[in-house]
């Protein structure tokens, strides 16, 4: 093997990131090239069926990381994994909403997914290093995010069910004023050449595909702020803490499509997760102030974090079963995007 794959790179030989790399890229390949080259509606059973292909991958990466970097990493890597996919339960049913909310037909929901996942790739990346940079000088500031981590857990356990305002979004209202945005789709368009109201001549023009994939990627930021400290929480490996976040992402929109069906069958998920947020973050006093310093066994926090998820899982689909899913709320009467000229003028 050439010397510079058994180079050290944040911690991690290089070969182990290009191992990902080739493996993110393969399966968005496989999925865009050759599972959607066209836009369908996908359906509750394919969406199974990717799901559980995406979660084995995940799964196998995990065993591979186990093999190679020894049982800790592993463990780590695994509870990372699953404290992202279930936070991303929260994440569906505001894509859901979005969508909704747009008029995004469901044979365009998936490549906008695509396309907004291949985003979060990138984001997430830059958060996931600008943590480690802040570890890495200062490691007070872990006790900052144990911090947040409990106090977010704490607001889950006592918050309402209200529905997120999407109109009132500042971005959303800000592309809408300085945006022409044309008020129908184009297929799976994001940009548009249209002739404008008032020359005539033929301008480009956002589609509201854009403004949903727009919508999708603020809301996913808002979701990291919760899910980077958990997982930094756990361990701060850049290499299991970006990997165990990517894979859980990637399978999400798979996922998506069985889950925004009966998503409101998890309603007491949030509670487990309130649950997991509070130990994750207690974690870190307990380690550096209770025992010394002594790591905390990694097979603990993957024993309480699996159990706390199987029990919110189940108790959520015994307690609503029977339920049907509430409809999501038309725009109001005075939303800025409730009728959208044929081509906004620049203002």
């Amino acid at each position: 093997m050439p010397d510079f794959l058994l180079a050290s790179w944040l911690g991690t030989p290089v070969w182990f990131w290009m191992a990902f790399l080739v493996i993110v890229i393969v399966l968005t390949a496989f999925d865009l090239g050759v599972l959607h080259k066209e836009d369908r509606e996908l359906g509750i059973g394919e969406s199974l069926r990717l799901s559980v292909f995406y979660i084995a991958v995940a799964l196998a990466f995990g065993a591979w990381v186990w093999v190679e970097r020894g049982a800790t990493a592993g463990m780590q890597y695994y509870t990372g994994f699953f404290i992202e996919k279930a936070l991303s339960i929260d994440n569906v049913f505001v894509i859901s909403l979005i969508f909704t909310y747009f008029a995004i037909p469901a044979k365009y929901q998936y490549r906008a997914l695509l396309w907004g996942i291949m985003a979060v790739i990138v984001l997430r990346g830059l958060m996931i290093a600008g943590g480690a940079a802040l570890l890495a000088e200062a490691h007070w500031v872990l006790y900052i995010f144990a911090g947040f981590l409990i106090f977010t857990g704490i607001k889950m356990f006592f918050a309402g069910d209200e529905t997120p305002d999407v109109g009132s979004n500042p971005v959303v209202r800000w592309i809408s004023r300085h945006m022409r945005v044309t008020p129908e789709l184009h297929g799976q368009h994001f940009f548009v050449r249209v002739a404008d109201a008032r020359t005539g001549r033929m301008v480009v023009a956002a589609t509201p595909l854009f403004l949903a994939l727009v919508v999708i990627n603020i809301a996913d930021l808002v979701f990291a702020v919760d899910s980077v400290p958990a997982i930094f929480a756990i361990t701060t490996d850049t290499f299991i803490v970006y990997t165990s976040n990517i894979f859980a992402i990637l399978g999400l929109r798979a996922l998506y499509f069985a889950l925004a069906a009966m998503v409101h069958r998890f309603h007491y998920l949030k509670y487990a997760l309130a649950a997991i947020l509070i130990f994750i973050g207690s974690k870190i006093f307990v380690t550096d102030f209770l025992m010394g310093g002594e790591k905390f066994p990694p097979a603990i926090s993957l024993g309480v974090t699996a159990a706390l998820l199987a029990a919110g899982v189940g108790y959520s689909l015994w307690k609503t079963r029977g339920e049907e899913a509430a409809a999501f709320p038309a725009p109001a009467e005075d939303d800025p995007l409730r009728d959208v000229p044929t081509v906004r003028e620049q203002r």
